[in-house]
């Protein structure tokens, strides 16, 4: 088998938000045969490898390194590679752009949450982070909330100016307690380690999301907001004992393991989901291979 090569911007013109997270909806029914991810640090920089196999769909191996001073040489601080292997005999069978994949799987999962647990008539989105995924976040959140708003807050005001101005229409924010406060929606993508989101700064009926702290020392919200959500993940196996969000406030008591509602895999029974107006939702996205897997699969489907 010869593997079919998708580049990136070739594979992205084939591809739609709301597709996307319907196909991560299906994926969610097919049996999950096997995930496992491999850690490993330096200082900083880390070399995060993900592989998943899931009957119906194949196997795949996504490797990618983060390595934060990068941007100081003005080059990409994730990069990496990505192998999907055939479902009926092992084979390679493609190799898909790591930045293609990990953009739609990224904004996609946070999106097919967000389409579960925000409210339809929510009018006004905070992008917290103005980085590559904030981009991604912009163009999905766009694509199921027309109407809305936008607004971006930065810690460099210049880097919240350049994603405002890619995305006309969308707006600046310099206070991010008070943009917080007036937001329907928040989606959060940094490399804070230290709690951004405040749980005293949200209303009833917000959705917050979180998709940065995908270290064990990272923090995007405070306790306070844990304890004020209600709170859903993509995968209770790649969050709850891998990722600081939830692993350091379960480990000191704030909540426990059991407070995790529910996951994609409670899609099906309809567990993952708002379950009042009034109440505020909080999705940890953990973005494991099997999501990287499904993402994968769609995109060469589209492609063919």
């Amino acid at each position: 088998m010869t593997p079919t090569i998708i580049p990136f911007a070739e594979g992205e013109a084939r591809l739609d938000w709301i597709g996307l997270t319907e196909a991560l909806a299906e994926g969610h029914r097919l049996p999950l045969s096997g995930i496992g991810d491999l850690f490993l640090y330096r200082g900083p920089d880390t070399l995060l490898s993900r592989a998943a196999i899931v009957d119906g769909l194949g196997a795949l191996v996504k490797t990618a390194t983060v390595f934060p001073g990068n941007r100081r040489l003005g080059k990409p601080a994730v990069n990496g590679a990505v192998s999907l292997f055939s479902d009926a005999t092992g084979e390679l069978e493609a190799l898909i752009d790591f930045h293609l994949v990990t953009k739609w799987k990224t904004a996609g999962d946070s999106l097919l949450a967000a389409r579960h647990l925000a409210r339809p008539d929510s009018e006004r989105v905070l992008i917290v982070g103005a980085g590559t995924v904030g981009r991604s976040l912009r163009e999905a959140y766009g694509a199921a909330f027309p109407a809305a708003r936008f607004t971006v807050w930065n810690r460099s005001a210049d880097g919240a100016a350049a994603l405002a101005a890619a995305y006309p229409g969308t707006m600046v924010a310099s206070d991010l307690e008070a943009a917080v406060r007036q937001a329907d929606i928040v989606t959060c993508a940094t490399m804070s380690t230290d709690p951004l989101i405040r749980g005293d700064w949200l209303r009833p009926g917000q959705h917050v999301d979180l998709i940065g702290a995908y270290r064990k020392d990272m923090r995007e919200a405070d306790d306070a907001a844990l304890r004020r959500g209600r709170l859903f993940v993509d995968a209770r196996a790649t969050t709850i004992g891998h990722i600081g969000e939830l692993m350091d406030p379960i480990a000191r008591g704030v909540i426990s393991a059991a407070d995790v509602v529910a996951d994609f895999g409670d899609l099906a029974s309809g567990a993952f989901a708002r379950g009042s107006d009034d109440e505020i939702t909080l999705f940890k996205n953990g973005g494991g291979a099997h999501l990287d897997l499904m993402t994968a699969r769609y995109i060469l489907s589209k492609w063919r």
